[in-house]
């Protein structure tokens, strides 16, 4: 039980997001990757699509490969030292996370 504990303590901060490969890019050279363009939802609109290898390893261990069409998720996660807590209003611009006081004596 200590153990259980622990992991959820050092967990990383993420969030995972839905996605869809919209196209399989295959490479100019023998020598390039072939890429999987994934389209991820809730992204902002400009940003909405990454560009990966289409270089998978299924749970045995060998390689496989993304098909166009395939429904993926996207997971972001940091290191919690590069994470601050969401800011609680407007006013309080500083993502560092120290206030400052603002009261006069």
């Amino acid at each position: 039980m200590f153990r259980r504990r622990e992991a959820a303590m050092t967990e990383k901060p993420k969030v995972t997001l839905p996605g869809t490969v919209e196209k399989i890019i295959k490479p100019i050279h023998p020598s390039e990757p072939e890429k999987a363009q994934i389209s991820v939802e809730g992204a902002d609109e400009l940003y909405q699509e990454i560009r990966i290898e289409n270089t998978l390893t299924d749970e045995n261990g060998e390689p496989v490969r993304l098909k166009k069409g395939a429904q993926v998720d996207v997971t972001v996660e940091a290191d919690p030292d590069a994470t601050y807590p969401p800011l609680e209003s407007a006013n309080n611009p500083n993502p560092s996370g120290s206030a400052k006081s603002t009261k006069s004596a």
